[in-house]
């Protein structure tokens, strides 16, 4: 879809009153747009970044972690050609909370305008959010959106001095994947999900076909569907050796040098596996369905996203077996995914389990919200504090593998808050909201807690158990789910998860465990010490399992078609070794 855009630039004038402003407590920031031939009212979230390093643009230097720099926030409404808008210290900032809270120094400065688009929506409310253009809901480089160059200021004792913005820079278009021999990509209209928005909506998908898929018309193939966040184009397939010329990158997360070789590797062995006689002849699928609030929807309905769940499972999948071949029947069809992709994969089972045959969770979302990471939502009354008398202590968030904090749970929604409220931040927590809340009067999501204090709604709470709570759904409902799962549901957590995700998933073993007429008959198991996204190869380091999803759970998946393919399946057509 081309962009247009109705508009030259945003002008932001940064004025403080210097020898009259010691305490720095007024400065105010205006905002005008310059009147053009064609331009229209516009709504958005204006972000105003200070870095203390030029390593990188500040707009990319934003995250939860030590090392964030500062940002702002204001929505911006209705916003018509000459009108000034005040910046001024009354918006809310993160890590610190307000302007005057910037320390004396040099800083790189930038502003970015984060486009809204108005949706009428088929429930009768009309809101306003960002569109995802092909980048997968990021508010730093999402096409369309306006920004500034970096500028350098300083700032003194007296607080800051006059200086311009000009957001005169406008992110371009995304280029989408070509077609490969082996990769192909597809854009479809879901006719449910245009009907929920009031306006055309696509789903993506990119498909990694079989070997010999040309040369076997009569063979027709199962389907394997790797969930997780948006995909660019498929990854960890690479037709090539690695490239000989590549300069080795260290990774900081897992402390590895040249991991960029080694994604390559990885890639280039999956590649000889996939074209191994005794590979199974398979076809694998990754989606791409962000909305506008996330990169994905979390492949489910809900009543501020729509209808996700139905629109991946009766439209666009058999629209793919269709096109491409596929068995087309529930026994031929399998989840697996890690993280956000993890959750999917068992709650899409879960949601859905006479159209697929077995899920692979590794590391999954809270899957228990008795355990949504460190809060009981049931039980506890604020998500940012632990409860007591006279001390303050926040809950954490992230840790690594020895239990080193690097963040909280209030800091990542003040994070969350700042870059856009309405659960428009198209960050973690946010999501969440997105998808188990109910909807507003307003048209956006029900607060699980308040974003600012950390309250929580305990009516909120009762309707993210009912619907989405996957052990308590699982507990309610086994004398009906329990033949239809019966093995069915894999589960692999590394038992220091980063984000505490662990914790949830003990609570859920406890229960598959205690099943019985059926027993659930599947399989949960740890890594020891291991972070986020350990799934389930207890032989090698996450950092190069991680890289193995598509061919590591091949081997169960084979065993699951022995055990449950029904009389008369097609078990042959697809066995080719050539």
């Amino acid at each position: 879809m081309k962009l247009t855009i109705p508009l030259l630039g945003l002008y932001l004038l940064f004025m403080a009153a210097c020898q009259q402003n010691p305490d720095k407590k007024n400065v105010e920031i205006s905002v005008s747009l310059p009147t053009t031939t064609d331009q229209k009212a516009m709504d958005g979230r204006l972000l105003l970044i200070f870095a203390n390093n030029n390593e990188t643009e500040p707009r990319f230097q934003i995250n939860g972690g030590l090392k964030s720099q500062v940002i702002f926030g204001m929505n911006v409404v209705n916003h018509k050609p000459e009108q000034k808008i005040l910046f001024d210290n009354k918006a809310l900032g993160f890590p610190l909370e307000k302007l005057s809270d910037l320390k004396e120094g040099d800083y790189y400065v930038q502003g970015l305008f984060h486009v809204y688009e108005t949706f009428n929506l088929s429930t009768g409310q009309t809101v306003k959010l960002p569109m995802d253009h092909g980048e997968g809901q990021q508010w730093s480089r999402s096409p369309g959106n306006l920004y500034s160059k970096p500028i350098k200021i300083t700032i003194g004792a007296n607080g800051l001095e006059n200086f311009e913005l000009i957001l005169d820079q406008v992110i371009p278009e995304i280029k989408p994947p070509e077609d490969t021999e082996w990769v192909k990509h597809i854009k479809f209209k879901s006719e449910k999900l245009s009907e929920f928005w009031g306006r055309d909506i696509y789903l993506g998908a990119h498909i990694l076909l079989p070997k010999g898929f040309d040369k076997h018309p009569e063979a027709k193939y199962p389907l394997m569907i790797f969930h997780g966040h948006f995909p660019a184009d498929f990854g960890g397939f690479r037709t090539t050796p690695p490239d000989k010329s590549l300069e080795p990158v260290y990774s900081d997360r897992f402390k590895v040098e040249g991991y960029n070789i080694i994604q390559q590797e990885e890639a280039y062995n999956f590649y000889k596996r996939w074209n191994e006689p005794d590979f199974p002849r398979f076809l694998i699928i990754e989606i791409q369905h962000p909305t506008p609030y996330y990169d994905d929807s979390y492949a489910v309905n809900s009543a501020s996203q729509g209808p996700y769940g139905d629109a991946i499972t009766y439209e666009l999948i058999p629209h793919i077996e269709k096109e491409f071949r596929g068995l087309g029947e529930g026994w031929s069809r399998f989840l697996y995914g890690g993280s956000t992709g993890g959750w999917e994969a068992l709650a899409v089972q879960v949601k859905y389990p006479d159209q697929y045959n077995g899920c692979f969770a590794a590391c999954p979302d809270p899957i228990d919200f008795s355990s949504y990471c460190l809060t009981n939502i049931y039980e506890d009354t604020n998500a940012y504090f632990y409860e007591s008398d006279f001390k303050t202590l926040e809950v954490p968030s992230h840790r690594d593998y020895l239990g080193q904090i690097t963040s909280t749970v209030k800091q990542d929604n003040h994070l969350e808050l700042v870059l856009g409220d309405k659960s428009r931040s198209g960050q973690q927590f946010d999501i969440w909201e997105a998808t188990y809340s109910p909807q507003a009067e307003d048209g956006y999501p029900e607060r699980i807690w308040d974003k600012y204090t950390g309250d929580i709604n305990p009516e909120v709470a009762d309707y993210w158990k009912e619907n989405y709570d996957l052990r308590y759904i699982l507990e309610r409902d086994w004398d009906k789910l329990g033949d239809k799962l019966k093995g069915k549901i894999h589960i692999y957590c590394g038992d220091m998860d980063n984000y505490y995700l662990n914790n949830a998933v003990y609570s859920m073993e406890s229960f598959l465990e205690s099943t019985s007429d059926p027993y659930y008959d599947g399989e949960v198991d740890y890594g020891d010490r291991a972070e986020h996204c350990w799934n389930g190869d207890q032989d090698n380091p996450n950092h190069i399992s991680r890289l193995r999803y598509n061919s590591m759970y091949v081997p169960k998946i084979m065993k699951r078609i022995a055990a449950s393919a029904p009389p008369g399946a097609d078990l042959t057509s697809w066995r080719y070794k050539d």
